[in-house]
């Protein structure tokens, strides 16, 4: 008697593949690292560690329950509303030892800005088998990640002690002093509070950490948004020791965030008085461009990696490769990040062509991307930024 290869039961066969439900990787754009002193604490030298209270961060970083410098940095960018998705922080091995702390935290390749706890002094550059200092080591750790693909923002402060004086704007940015912290990557954010206290009722008053306030009050907003009149909080600046407007047009001028107290603004606080970069390339002088920019590449990165061995070099594959990039962008163009976006796969455009109308220059073309397996893809997007000054004319007339 012959027997059935596949019995009746259930008659239909439905195989079900869930590969087109494997999310892409997201990247929190609001993860923050500060790397600082805090001698005799609890927490592991050079370790990234999660912070989401004081409880975790005098536990964690504290002194016999006590303040340390790196303790009180974190406790101020654990102050800003809104506050960052995510706080690390790291000790050094030793006071000062920024390098080791530094090189313990890029395998951390979530966070998108360091400082260094309170650290004002701008050190020195890596020289042979020295390594950098001060903020010196910051930099350098910023430009190196960036450059291997963990893009990262850096924030430092101008020492608030350096008193005012009639050429208090080419002494602090000369090229001997924090100048030397420009560059071309727009990788540095320099932020400046003279006089910037914790507790303006103390003598000789103790020295807030800005540069981690700041990176807090930044990091707490999506990447579009301009930094620019962002109420930074948990300190303040005596008003004898606040810039005059001369001193905020010559900082912001030259990249530097001062933070003031303007009159427009009711009651009193501490704002973001510009929204530039520490930088020297002016594609990339606004901290909201270089942080749409990282948000928009890391985006690509993740969400085209599944093309990667699976999309072909033939007209549907490289169609499929542009359908999955509009897919990426159209959400941020609904959402108002950027304004227009345009997608050119120049191969495409060939393989679109039948063989036969081919130009032998179009032909060699699809032969070498076919042999090397490689793809240009060509993303034009159109950034509308946030408006940073209004010129009004007004006209009275009888």
């Amino acid at each position: 008697m012959a027997t059935l290869v596949q019995p009746a039961f259930p008659f239909v066969d439905v195989i079900i593949d869930t590969s087109a439900l494997v999310p892409a990787a997201q990247r929190s754009p609001g993860v923050v690292a500060v790397v600082g002193n805090a001698d005799g604490a609890a927490a592991p030298a050079s370790t990234p560690l999660v912070v989401t209270s004081h409880a975790d961060v005098i536990g964690l970083f504290g002194k016999n329950n006590a303040a340390t410098a790196l303790s009180r940095s974190l406790d101020l960018v654990l102050a800003q509303d809104p506050r960052p998705s995510k706080v690390y922080g790291v000790r050094t091995p030793a006071a000062g030892n920024y390098a080791a702390a530094l090189a313990g935290l890029e395998a951390a390749d979530d966070v998108t800005f360091v400082c260094l706890a309170g650290e004002t002094a701008v050190g020195a550059a890596t020289n042979g088998g020295t390594p950098a200092t001060g903020l010196r080591a910051l930099a350098e750790h910023v430009e190196t990640m960036s450059a291997a693909g963990n893009r990262r923002m850096a924030v430092a402060m101008i020492d608030p002690a350096i008193a005012r004086t009639a050429t208090y704007v080419d002494t602090v940015l000369a090229s001997g002093s924090y100048g030397a912290l420009k560059s071309a990557t727009g990788r540095m954010i320099l932020v400046a509070a003279r006089g910037a206290t914790t507790d303006e009722t103390a003598s000789p008053n103790p020295v807030a950490d800005a540069a981690a306030a700041v990176m807090g009050a930044i990091a707490g907003h999506t990447p579009a948004t301009s930094v620019v009149l962002k109420q930074v909080r948990g300190f303040t600046v005596p008003i004898g020791q606040q810039y005059v407007p001369a001193e905020v047009t010559g900082l912001a001028g030259q990249g530097v965030i001062p933070l003031i107290d303007p009159a427009l603004v009711p009651g009193t606080g501490l704002f973001l008085g510009d929204g530039g970069t520490f930088s020297t390339d002016p594609a990339r002088n606004y901290v909201d461009i270089c942080r749409v920019l990282d948000d928009i590449e890391f985006r690509l990165r993740a969400g085209l990696i599944g093309t990667v061995g699976d999309a072909r070099i033939t007209k549907a594959g490289l169609t499929s490769v542009r359908v999955r990039v509009e897919g990426i962008l159209g959400p941020l163009q609904l959402g108002a990040v950027i304004d227009d976006f345009a997608v050119t796969i120049p191969l495409l455009a060939i393989l679109a062509l039948p063989e036969s109308a081919r130009s032998a220059a179009e032909q060699a073309q699809v032969v070498t991307a076919r042999q090397t397996r490689q793809v240009s893809v060509l993303i034009s997007v159109t950034y509308g930024p946030a408006v940073h000054r209004l010129n009004v004319t007004l006209a009275p007339q009888f």
